[in-house]
């Protein structure tokens, strides 16, 4: 029988493509350990895999299965850069601190693939993205950032593409115009947690499925974690909870907004050769995003259902078929294989929020759609922190990232007046 996650509604092909997702046990009694990390995605099991490979004793937990959150059911997007284009960035923080960010997010796609690539963890990746605009007005930004990024940032693989080169790239004349990136792609996420997940039990890092965390605390010198199953005292802590933080720690919280968003699998598109021939994932310029590709066994992967809370639709399926249609009208009444959602956690300036919350314990999450590279490359480098090596850390760290306006009481009712306000915006 397939296993339901508690946390995210529907099956992913993800899961069902998947050979094997082995099960790990849930956290038999009370434990010590250097380092604990609370949440077993992308940023934890990394965490956990660089730091036990090193020989530090870690002790990592998740509430439910690896994979159940945003890691294993995301878009396998990549992108570049931060969630930011880089010229935004940098009238923001400065031209040198954006070049900076930009490098940091380069090195967590090298990293990334030489992860990959080391541990021969088959998780499809497929170059090339193409970002296209739903209008006109935005074709001087567009191509004024090919240039920026060439000769300011360092940064030759991006092309601009007129209205016909996107057509033809899409199979689609939905779209205005676009920028295709070659040095970037996309992956199956779920084969990589599921890979990377074996890789830190391997490494000797202790690591526990269907084990809640209900408390932290940092007082007294020592870090203590109460959980449904028993309390870890530790030496310092990762929280990588993102999006699932719910009340365990306040200031998090009050930083990472989780909002739905939503994916639909096809039936292999046998015959069409003309959609996504280049084999290109796909985001456009709506404030709530549109992304979509191509599977390695020719389905069409499409996101972008638009929800602004945690909570589940009653039906995903019909919502992602209504956006197809409007960008592969021959896909009208395409089957809709598998339908799922996921939880995204999001920051005010979508830009990843890293703090220490209390002593010794550091947390790290609200990648704001962006977090496939960033989320890797947290984890490897709050591991880089602990065993006390340089790291870049300390660039999240500065990033002024206030907290949603609100409080626990209103944040989620404001924040679905201001999105809807742009969703409006993006049909105008």
């Amino acid at each position: 029988m397939s296993w339901q996650s508690p946390i995210s509604p529907g099956i992913s092909w993800y899961e069902a493509s998947v050979p094997e997702r082995p099960f790990y046990p849930p956290m038999a009694g009370s434990r010590k350990a250097d380092v604990a990390v609370i949440g077993g995605g992308y940023t934890g099991l990394q965490a956990a895999y660089n730091l036990a490979k090193e020989g530090v004793d870690v002790t990592l937990i998740d509430a439910c299965r690896f994979g159940d959150g945003a890691s294993g059911r995301n878009g396998g997007q990549f992108g570049t850069g931060q969630r930011a284009w880089a010229e935004d960035l940098e009238e923001v923080v400065g031209r040198e601190r954006a070049q900076l960010l930009f490098d940091m997010a380069e090195n967590a796609k090298r990293y990334l693939l030489d992860f990959a690539r080391e541990h021969a963890i088959d998780m499809e990746f497929v170059p090339g993205q193409l970002s296209v605009s739903h209008k006109e007005s935005l074709e001087k930004e567009y191509r004024r950032h090919v240039e920026v990024m060439a000769e300011r940032f360092g940064y030759p693989h991006l092309s601009f593409m007129d209205r016909e080169e996107t057509a033809g790239r899409l199979g689609s004349s939905h779209y205005r115009f676009g920028i295709r990136d070659a040095g970037t792609g996309h992956i199956h996420p779920m084969k990589l947690l599921v890979g990377l997940a074996k890789q830190a039990a391997l490494a000797g890092a202790n690591i526990f499925e269907q084990t809640k965390a209900l408390k932290i605390d940092g007082k007294g010198g020592a870090v203590r974690i109460e959980t449904e199953r028993g309390t870890i005292t530790a030496d310092r802590a990762l929280i990588a909870c993102n999006a699932h933080i719910g009340n365990l720690e306040p200031v998090t919280a009050s930083h990472i907004m989780p909002i739905r968003s939503f994916i639909g699998a096809t039936t292999v598109l046998t015959g069409r050769p003309g959609i996504l021939p280049g084999g290109e994932s796909v985001d456009d310029s709506r404030f709530v995003v549109r992304y979509f590709r191509k599977s390695k066994d020719g389905r069409l992967l499409f996101g972008g259902r638009e929800a602004y809370t945690a909570d589940n639709p009653r039906d995903i399926s019909s919502h992602i078929r209504r956006q197809i249609r409007e960008i592969y009208p021959a896909l009208a009444d395409i089957e809709i294989t598998h339908a799922w959602g996921g939880t995204v956690g999001i920051t005010m300036p979508r830009q990843p929020f890293c703090r220490e919350v209390m002593p010794g314990v550091v947390t790290i999450g609200g990648y704001s759609g962006h977090g496939v590279m960033l989320s890797n490359f947290c984890g490897k480098l709050y591991a880089d922190l602990t065993l006390g090596r340089d790291t870049p850390l300390d660039l999240l760290k500065d990033l002024k990232i206030p907290a949603f306006p609100g409080g626990t009481r209103f944040r989620s009712a404001l924040l679905f007046l201001a999105l809807s306000w742009y969703a409006l915006r993006d049909r105008l």
